[in-house]
């Protein structure tokens, strides 16, 4: 079973990723920060990472920045999972090394489809 780590500030959102993720039969950890996430993936395989733009602490562009910079850690596929609509924002994510760009508020569908799309989950 593949692993997602949901990371965002709202326990609500955080809430209901953990529903979907569920559905689609995918093990969930959560972080409510970048610093916190940098840490989740130091210490559990995880096969994709669901993140928020706009987080105190370390940011979703900055924890994208920095785990893509660490040769050391794993390199789990990242879908930015924003209300972050701007195309010069989904540009500057694309470039720091997102796989997938995915507007709030998301639906399993959307998700699904995201995750076939990046090789997450095979095509049913």
């Amino acid at each position: 079973m593949k692993t997602i780590l949901l990371v965002d500030d709202s326990r609500a959102v955080r809430l209901a990723g953990r529903r979907i993720m569920a559905a689609i039969g995918l093990d969930v950890l959560e972080a409510e920060h970048g610093e916190e996430a940098l840490n989740m993936v130091r210490e559990h395989e995880v096969d994709v990472v669901l993140l928020d733009w706009n987080m105190p602490i370390m940011n979703g562009l900055e924890f994208l920045k920095a785990l893509r910079a660490d040769n050391e850690l794993p390199q789990p596929t990242v879908i930015m999972c924003t209300t972050e609509n701007d195309m010069e924002r989904i540009i500057e994510a694309m470039q720091a090394g997102a796989n997938e760009y995915v507007m709030k508020p998301f639906t399993e569908d959307i998700v699904r489809g995201k995750l076939q799309e990046t090789g997450v989950l095979e095509i049913a």
